[in-house]
């Protein structure tokens, strides 16, 4: 693997390195980088349960960008790590150490996605906007890891009706990631238990919420004639 990725010119990398930037303030600041066929797919999580029980959605936000098409890689890092290079404003510095996170395992499907619904752009920002104030105001003072995790879980996870049925958690990806820019109609799709909204800029994948609690008790008996 090279240990630098390799663009086309000056303004794919630093349109990665703005996405990078990004990733590092929300979730937990991981960035997948899976290129192939000269094209680089980043994709960070704002949103993804924590233990069996947590019922937080799984929210993906993912960029696409023009990369070097000889460059093939599929692998996760820290996104604060991932720096410009002293060779070349075309190129970024991969980190020594790669992450493993449990989202970073589970991928959306690549086909049978069908429209469902449309949002304008500025509703997702406006609802945005509303989940940042509300989390702000239901935090206590000094809070720790876990107040904070359950604050976010109680605004964001909710589905909300002004984004069709999806957690709120989806406009906040598409607001601190950058995907929002002018007017423009978000597409809605789906496929099986995913959710896709596309923006010109980006895209925000949904899953969930996560399943809690224990699966309901069947009756099994005995087979006939036993």
């Amino acid at each position: 693997m090279s240990p630098r990725l390799i663009f086309p010119d000056a303004a794919a990398a630093a349109d990665a390195l703005t996405f990078a930037g990004r990733t590092a303030r929300v979730g937990d600041g991981a960035v997948r980088l899976a290129a192939s066929a000269g094209t680089l797919i980043m994709t960070s999580a704002p949103f993804a349960p924590r233990g069996l029980f947590d019922a937080t959605p799984t929210v993906l936000a993912m960029r696409a960008l023009p990369v070097d098409p000889e460059l093939v890689c599929d692998l996760v890092v820290d996104a604060s790590e991932l720096v410009g290079s002293d060779d070349s404003a075309a190129q970024l510095q991969l980190p020594d150490t790669a992450l493993s996170p449990a989202w970073a395992g589970v991928s959306p499907p690549r086909a049978g996605w069908r429209q469902t619904a449309k949002i304008a752009a500025s509703v997702l920002a406006s609802r945005a906007q509303w989940g940042i104030a509300a989390v702000a105001e239901a935090l206590p003072q000094n809070p720790g890891e876990d107040a904070v995790r359950a604050v976010r879980a109680t605004v964001w996870g909710p589905p909300d009706d002004a984004l069709a049925g999806l957690p709120l958690g989806a406009a906040f990806a598409a607001f601190t990631l950058g995907f929002i820019v002018g007017e423009e109609d978000a597409v809605v799709r789906s496929s099986g238990a995913w959710t896709r909204v596309s923006l010109r800029r980006g895209h925000v994948i949904v899953r969930g919420p996560a399943r809690t609690g224990m699966t309901a008790v069947r009756e099994t008996g005995l087979a006939p004639g036993a």
